[in-house]
């Protein structure tokens, strides 16, 4: 099985002011800055990334960067969904040969596959490399649902290791864990407090982009049941921003607070709109009772 376990940031791409390109000396600063707030690992071109509106140069560019700029200090997983198998594959073995430590693969999005037809799409992307697998059930942007009995099916797959569950029903977890016991590991997507109770090994965190010390460390709390009411109360401090970058505004969300921390990213490409000026005042003040002013400035 994968050893990755813990706070993954799932990043979003710095672009520059006028969204032309990918701003690299943003991307390696906040690389760098994730890494030594202690974060466990790093998720570029997820859907937090924008991966589908990057072009493949733009995508090579991420990884090259992304890779390098960790040197080995976290593991690296690079998204590679794609609609087309064929496409999946190639971005896959890109990713690998461009240093990648997994992948990050959510179901094709418009088809809505089969069992067999999803079966067949993890397994010939599985055939094709040796890095781990990490399953991305996000099912509100996927139009599929990796429901418990399909996960069992994947996770008999040998390069299928873990899956992000992106879904609010939590007893996913449970289910998930029980029916495939130790072929494969959960992270959690969205509920990371909640399902490293039931046995998740990590979380993939939006909020983390925001508070990487704070999501690694309870993760950390959870991990060596070192003190349970010390992880409540850090998971209730941490809310707040859970809570701005859930939902539709995942993105413009915490493009917003990281500028506001001093750490320019640029504006989501549209269509998506950046966040509107009433909710930034919003966000401000959250940021600001957190002390995240300007932080990064």
């Amino acid at each position: 099985m994968t050893t990755a376990r813990g706070t993954f940031t799932v990043l979003v791409t710095p672009f520059t002011a006028d969204g032309s390109a990918v701003d690299a000396a943003a991307l390696r600063r906040l690389v760098n800055w994730q890494i030594e707030q202690g974060i466990h690992g790093l998720i570029p071109l997820g859907s937090t990334g924008e991966f589908l509106s990057c072009s493949r140069a733009e995508r090579q560019e991420i990884i090259e960067i992304c890779v390098s700029a960790a040197a080995g200090r976290v593991p690296v997983y690079i998204g590679t969904g794609a609609e087309a198998t064929f496409d999946a594959v190639e971005l896959s073995r890109e990713a690998e040969a461009m240093g990648a430590d997994g992948v990050m693969i959510i179901p094709p999005f418009y088809s809505a596959p089969t069992d067999d037809e999803l079966f067949q799409h993890y397994a010939k992307i599985g055939e094709a490399i040796s890095i781990p697998i990490m399953v991305y059930n996000n099912p509100a942007t996927a139009n599929v649902d990796l429901v418990p009995h399909i996960v069992d099916r994947l996770s008999r797959i040998d390069a299928v290791r873990s899956i992000k569950e992106s879904t609010l029903e939590v007893t996913r977890v449970r289910d998930i864990i029980d029916l495939c016991g130790d072929r494969i590991d959960v992270f959690a997507g969205i509920l990371g407090y909640e399902s490293f109770w039931l046995g998740a090994v990590g979380w993939v965190a939006v909020c983390s982009n925001l508070m990487p010390k704070e999501s690694a460390k309870l993760f950390e709390l959870v991990a060596d049941h070192s003190d349970k009411d010390a992880a409540l109360a850090l998971y209730k401090k941490i809310l707040p921003v859970v809570r701005w970058v859930g939902g539709p505004r995942y993105v413009s969300a915490s493009k917003a607070g990281l500028a506001m921390m001093g750490l320019p990213v640029g504006d989501p490409r549209a269509p998506r709109l950046p966040l509107p000026a009433d909710q930034q005042a919003e966000l401000k003040q959250t940021l600001a009772s957190l002390d995240l002013i300007g932080s990064l400035a």
